[in-house]
């Protein structure tokens, strides 16, 4: 992770983590038809599809920098997130300590968790979402601007092509970070 000032090096960095489960893999099941001059502007798709599966996509942007740190798996139980714990721990500066913002997912205090985090003491500090409050948590952001950007109206030939597709728009994002800020909101005012 990079911070704008190389001498502010802080103290604890917090990220907020989510998964979103069965983001799908969908495949042409007929060629794209090229846009006909005078005729369709457009590039002409069949309306049926192939299905070649689902991938979960598990994100982590530090709210300091707004870099997103993610991963694509087959599925989103605790050996994925404890992954991506590792990999928090491995980019993080030794001497700060990582608050982690996640929801209430089993995944977050399972016995393989719970068994990573206690060999790593002082280390993670869990500050979990209320359980009816995964509004806010602040990577559904991050999964709300995937969603219209990169992966819109996409086809891919499967599972691998769509982590490709993932992981490369996540990359083009970090090229830009965007830290997160909250607002207040006033009710009374509208």
């Amino acid at each position: 992770m990079v911070y704008q000032d190389v001498n502010f090096q802080p103290e604890m960095i917090t990220v907020s983590i989510d998964e979103k489960p069965g983001a799908q893999a969908v495949d042409t099941a007929a060629p794209d038809l090229p846009p006909r001059p005078g005729c369709h502007k457009s590039a002409g798709r069949d309306y049926e599809y192939k299905r070649p599966g689902t991938v979960s996509i598990l994100a982590a942007p530090d709210l300091h920098t707004g870099e997103i740190i993610a991963q694509v798996h087959g599925r989103h139980h605790s050996r994925e997130f404890t992954e991506l714990l590792k990999e928090l721990d491995s980019r993080c500066p030794r001497e700060c300590s990582i608050r982690t913002v996640p929801d209430n997912h089993s995944s977050r205090i399972s016995k393989e968790t719970m068994k990573y985090l206690k060999s790593r003491p002082g280390r993670f500090i869990y500050v979990h979402t209320p359980e009816h409050g995964s509004w806010l948590n602040l990577t559904g952001t991050v999964f709300s601007k995937t969603a219209r950007t990169f992966l819109r109206h996409i086809r891919v030939s499967g599972k691998e092509k769509l982590k490709e597709r993932i992981l490369g728009g996540i990359k083009e994002i970090n090229a830009g970070p965007a830290v997160y800020r909250w607002k207040k909101f006033d009710l009374g005012a509208v």
